[in-house]
């Protein structure tokens, strides 16, 4: 930059404006720093804080991702919490979020099949943020239609629920399957999911639940208050369960002799009380099936609802609202 540059630039009438070298380092800083929502240390949402903090870079193989949204799943407040402290220890301080759609803003060097400015989604890391970083082969494109955010309620939820048909159930066409928490994203999901292995799904929900779960669409519908409704099922081949604990153990012995249980949120010990083969579910990022699941949610055949969106900055209130339950479908963040 010529001197005069340096010293000072003209503004409107001649007129000589400042500028100097601190102006450059700081404008220099911003152009490296973003917003971002820090967990400190594990605790109440008073643990998290809206503040700036360095810009990732991607790495080889990585694209750094502009996110216009992210969404809140269960697991980030458990983990802010400390509840999954020990299945899943943080390092401290630390950016929650697993999902993330956007744009994608740089390349990193060997990434092939993407470009600059391209619509995306992926299950991710550190996502409660204005930018992320994420290995070029876990980004799927959003498919026309859907908007950032309903994209962002996808990635977690769709894919959890996929693969607990999909890899812990391993259905098979014409198998029983009753499946807990339909009318949450990951249910909703595997319901989808395993009645496109034309399975026979039987969805479990609560009583205050059966009107609504009725555009599930499943072969049956129960009540899991209902102990005479749920005595008509007998001998059923596999459980999928987005709920676990009494709910799970209220059910294995609707299930038949060598029945495969399949678990999201961990295998209850009354598990070992049956002839049934139980199997933990944790979710794997998957480009394709998601690109697949998203363009089902853009034809609206399978439908994540989205309840809420907020601002990152009103991440406090949005993890109360999350974890208080209650709220009837995804909480969304936008930077």
């Amino acid at each position: 930059m010529a001197a005069a540059q340096r010293e000072g630039l003209l503004g409107s009438g001649g007129h000589r404006i400042l500028v100097t070298a601190s102006f450059f380092a700081k404008q220099f800083s911003w152009e490296q720093s973003m917003k971002a929502v820090v967990l400190k240390a594990y605790g109440d949402v008073d643990q998290l804080i809206y503040e700036e903090v360095e810009k990732p870079k991607p790495g080889a193989g990585e694209v750094l991702v502009r996110i216009a949204a992210t969404s809140i799943n269960p697991i980030d407040f458990k983990l802010r919490s400390g509840a999954m402290k020990a299945q899943m220890p943080l390092q401290l301080p630390t950016i929650l979020g697993r999902d993330l759609a956007g744009e994608v803003a740089e390349l990193g060097e060997g990434v092939a099949g993407l470009h600059i400015g391209q619509r995306v989604l992926a299950l991710a890391n550190n996502t409660y943020a204005e930018y992320a970083t994420v290995k070029g082969e876990l980004v799927a494109a959003i498919p026309d239609g859907l908007s950032f955010e309903q994209a962002a309620a996808l990635p977690l939820v769709t894919l959890t629920g996929a693969q607990l048909i999909e890899r812990g159930v391993k259905i098979k066409q014409g198998q029983s399957v009753i499946i807990t928490g339909g009318l949450g994203g990951v249910g909703r999901t595997a319901i989808f999911v395993a009645m496109q292995h034309h399975g026979q799904v039987i969805a479990a929900v609560r009583s205050s639940q059966m009107a609504e779960a009725e555009a599930l669409g499943t072969l049956a519908l129960v009540a899991l208050e209902d102990e005479e409704g749920l005595s008509a099922f007998q001998q059923i081949d596999a459980f999928a369960d987005t709920i676990g604990g009494a709910v799970a153990a209220k059910l294995f012995k609707y299930l038949r002799s060598g029945a495969v249980y399949a678990s999201v949120v961990g295998v209850p010990e009354e598990a070992k009380n049956y002839d049934i083969h139980a199997e933990a579910v944790y979710s794997q990022p998957d480009a394709a099936r998601l690109s697949q699941l998203a363009a089902e949610v853009a034809a609206n055949r399978l439908k994540i609802p989205v309840a809420k969106v907020m601002k990152l900055s009103e991440i406090r209130e949005a993890h109360h609202l999350a974890e208080a339950g209650g709220v009837r479908g995804k909480i969304v963040l936008t930077p």
